[in-house]
């Protein structure tokens, strides 16, 4: 097989892997003690929602479940699933098979521990694997979710093509990720330093989608319910870590405001299907 060679600036996954065991390991004390939390976005429904920002992340992983319509015994792979919370929270509120992948060791470990804490290691399992080549059969999954892993992936194409090929026909896909917002000048980039991230233009992902053979369902540009007091809510927590301003990969993932410009960096919700055969 051809070795695989990411365009430029393209994120490897080897090295994604490795950034998430860091931040995982650096993390662990602040954000869950070990244990399971949610290492993406929170969703507040409105600028009066009092939600706390660990209440809003499990909102977010709330909204995307709706979409997702899993019964009890349905199967989900959840694609970048981080340290697990999002899988046992939906494992329990609706009784489906999940199963987690991530490319960091760490956090699957972290995972594989809090399914077991939760009791509920026969339903909820993750493994350690590359969504550009999932090992999964055919048609074996109800449901994908990938909650802010899209942003990682070297080929976003190619993952949803691999998202597809595991689904069951009129199987969905939800997800999240990052898009560019219009700025005054085409060369400005959300992203002044990276962690291993991409984003892209609004308008590409219907296209994406039609390409990798899933039918669009639904698209909500969801910015300013998450970003805005996310991005505060981190740079408050992040004082307690006191990270050094030259680690960009620690400021990224902990205090994103710091090296984002924000005002440009847009966050999209997408619900898609495979067809039926």
């Amino acid at each position: 097989m051809a070795e695989r060679v990411p365009a430029p600036n393209a994120p490897v996954p080897e090295e994604v892997g490795r950034m998430y065991d860091r931040m995982t390991l650096l993390g662990a004390d602040l954000l869950g003690n070990g244990h399971g939390y949610n290492a993406h976005l929170g969703y507040w429904d409105g600028p009066h929602s009092e939600l706390t920002y660990d209440q809003a992340t499990d909102r977010l992983t709330d909204v995307m479940a709706q979409r997702l319509r899993l019964g009890s015994g349905a199967r989900l792979l959840d694609v970048g699933c981080g340290v697990g919370a999002p899988a046992v929270r939906i494992a329990r509120r609706t009784g489906a098979e999940v199963t987690g992948i991530a490319v960091s060791r760490e956090q699957i470990a972290r995972a594989d521990e809090l399914a077991h804490t939760a009791g509920l290691r026969g339903q909820v399992s993750f493994r350690q694997a590359d969504a550009m080549d999932l090992p999964y059969a055919d048609a074996s999954f109800d449901a994908v979710l990938a909650i802010e892993s899209m942003p990682h992936m070297p080929d976003r194409g190619r993952v949803l093509r691999e998202m597809r090929r595991v689904l069951r026909p009129g199987g969905r896909v939800v997800l999240t990720d990052f898009f560019r917002r219009r700025s005054p000048s085409p060369a400005t980039h959300p992203l002044r330093q990276t962690m291993g991230s991409t984003t892209v233009p609004l308008d590409d992902y219907p296209a994406i989608l039609r390409a990798a053979g899933l039918e669009f369902v639904e698209m909500l540009d969801i910015t300013e319910e998450t970003v805005p007091r996310s991005f505060a809510a981190l740079a408050e927590q992040a004082k307690d870590l006191h990270l050094a301003p030259e680690d960009t990969e620690a400021q990224c993932y902990f205090n994103p405001q710091a090296v984002i410009d924000t005002d440009l960096l847009g966050y999209l919700l997408v619900a898609a299907r495979r067809p039926r055969d």
